[in-house]
């Protein structure tokens, strides 16, 4: 992907709500809320103002108004510029079209699983199924929730995407668990002895044996 002025996911997100109208960063903070952003964009009100300040710097947006309320410390109004709107309209469409290596934790932890045992393993992973239960019935809420505000399906598309990701991972991890115990993974015989060979090669069961 190209290599972008400001590259924060939630700069996206701030010029997406600028595209609809203009605001100073408190709104829009309230906005992204109020959409259920922050399930998908990690914000806080101190990164939303170093993203503004950032955008702001890049030409991407523009003050164009600045009120007072009361005591309250004066607020900037913000708006998109023309190369903001080309940077979102660029930027969002590399996203969806072009697919991206992430590098997610569970992923990872897949990749190095021989250091535990085959019997570890499952243990670890019927507790993530456990997990997952909650969280997809956390997902599936958060979503009724959103509905019955009024906010369209549009809105909210990402969180449905989460949904059916955790839901293959479920599906995934419960079969996963199931050659494990059946035996039909092909590589468990293997996978033992070359675990047994580490710890005797290595020394590991005596310290193992001194920390019981």
């Amino acid at each position: 992907m190209a290599k972008r002025k400001v590259s924060n996911p939630l700069a996206l997100a701030v010029l997406a709500a600028l595209f609809e109208r203009s605001m100073h960063p408190y709104e829009l903070a309230a906005m992204l809320k109020a959409r259920g952003k922050e399930q998908s964009v990690r914000m806080n009100y101190g990164s939303l103002y170093t993203v503004v300040d950032a955008l702001s710097r890049a030409g991407f947006i523009e003050p164009v108004d600045t009120f007072r309320e009361g005591r309250r410390p004066e607020r900037t109004v913000y708006a998109l510029t023309v190369s903001g709107r080309a940077e979102l309209k660029e930027w969002l469409s590399e996203i969806l079209r072009t697919p991206a290596k992430e590098y997610p934790e569970f992923e990872s932890g897949l990749s190095l699983m021989p250091v535990l045992l085959p019997e570890e393993v499952v243990g670890l992973l019927e507790e993530r199924v456990k997990a997952l239960d909650v969280r997809i019935a956390e997902v599936r809420a958060f979503m009724e929730q959103m509905r019955e505000t009024g906010l369209r399906r549009l809105f909210i598309i990402e969180t449905e995407y989460h949904e059916a990701l955790l839901r293959a991972e479920h599906c995934w991890v419960r079969g996963l668990i199931a050659e494990f115990e059946g035996g039909s993974y092909e590589d468990l015989e293997a996978w033992r002895r070359w675990h047994a060979s580490v710890i005797a090669e290595r020394g590991f069961a005596e310290e193992e044996e001194s920390m019981l």
